[in-house]
């Protein structure tokens, strides 16, 4: 089924596009499914834009008559569903998007497969992989002890991840239910390069490089599992390859670090790696008022996907975090591109309950 395309949603966005890059690069046909929301960017798909097999629609996974097409089309062999609102603080300010698109929109997508495949061949059927792509947040918080795996109870927090949380069941729900051949997997937070600077890394390498302001929420003390997120793309093309249908795989890059660690790490690394300011960059950070509701620790046990499917990570924390900085050093304008006038790195998440 090799000739047969993947279907990758969100694979405009930072870790789809990483998995397209490699999987189109590998010569494998894509089909890119993407909204073009704020954080997707076709930029981050020029390297492999002209390659053979590559296909890009716009296309909201929330509208099925186009989706529908889409299968009847392209007839791919899997999808890997990565097309999410995904972003705390923006689910704090505005929840009702998160609902449409991680709720109605995996619901469509879903329907969609099941509708496709009720008409396949047998050997399309058979080979058919269907890859829904979530967070730990799902699990809720953990204490000072203890990791996330794949029998822990969900209990999310945020709109955000309750929306996760609520794609994953429906996910789960068209396998037994209907037969669709599902397969979950839970990361931990992605870093790298091509990452939309909302996110904590990016957001404190642009800040950092132009000497603004470092905001860290509370003290800095809350915790996360750091995956580097071409160790995700392993990640996702062993489950895609030889993951069993109905079974989850947690994917965590052994990477625990505190906030704080994380942005002086990255104040070392740009004071190392561009132009010197009159002072450290770690005289920019400034501790703010808390996220509402932040959890404070996030960890995966990744054991299970390590010893069933041959996976492990290949970059260390700091390897990983190196290389990012030396990508946002070297792209200014990736960087400037990206940032339309919706978001100039300005403080999400303040909505008063």
């Amino acid at each position: 089924m090799r000739d047969r395309p993947i279907f990758v949603t969100g694979g405009a966005g930072f870790i789809g596009s990483a998995l397209v890059r490699r999987l189109a690069g590998d010569g494998r046909p894509v089909v890119v499914i993407d909204k073009l929301t704020y954080a997707g960017n076709l930029d981050s798909l020029r390297p492999v834009a002209d390659r053979p097999g590559f296909t890009f629609e716009q296309v909201d996974i929330c509208d099925a008559p186009v989706l529908k097409a889409m299968f009847e089309v392209h007839r791919p062999s899997a999808v890997v569903h990565l097309a999410a609102e995904s972003h705390v603080d923006r689910s704090i300010d505005g929840p009702a998007a998160f609902v449409q698109t991680n709720l109605v929109g995996t619901f469509t997508l879903l329907d969609a497969a099941r509708a496709y495949l009720s008409t396949a061949s047998d050997d399309v059927r058979e080979a058919f992989r269907f890859v829904h792509v979530s967070t730990d947040e799902v699990f809720g918080s953990l204490e000072e002890v203890g990791r996330f795996d794949e029998s822990t109870s969900y209990d999310p927090r945020s709109p955000y991840s309750a929306s996760k949380a609520g794609s994953d069941h429906l996910a789960r729900a068209w396998q037994h239910t209907y037969g669709l051949p599902v397969l979950v997997t839970n990361c931990s937070n992605n870093y790298g390069p091509y990452q939309f600077p909302e996110k904590l890394v990016p957001l404190m390498i642009l800040n950092a490089l132009e000497g603004k302001p470092l905001p860290v929420y509370g003290k800095g003390e809350n915790v996360r599992d750091w995956l580097y997120v071409e160790d995700h793309v392993d990640a996702l093309i062993a489950v895609i390859e030889r993951g069993r249908v109905g079974v989850t795989y947690l994917v965590g890059g052994h990477g625990e670090r505190r906030n704080i660690d994380v942005v002086r790490a990255i104040c070392a690394l740009v004071d190392e790696l561009s132009p010197p300011l009159a002072r450290p960059r770690s005289a920019l950070i400034e501790f703010v008022v808390d996220r509402p509701g932040h959890d404070y620790r996030y960890a995966i046990d990744a054991s299970y996907l390590s010893d069933t499917l041959g996976w492990a990570p290949r970059h260390s924390f700091e390897d990983g975090l190196r290389a990012t900085v030396q990508w946002y050093v070297d792209n200014p304008e990736w960087c400037e591109r990206v940032q339309s006038g919706e978001y100039r790195r300005e403080r999400l998440g303040l909505a008063s309950a």
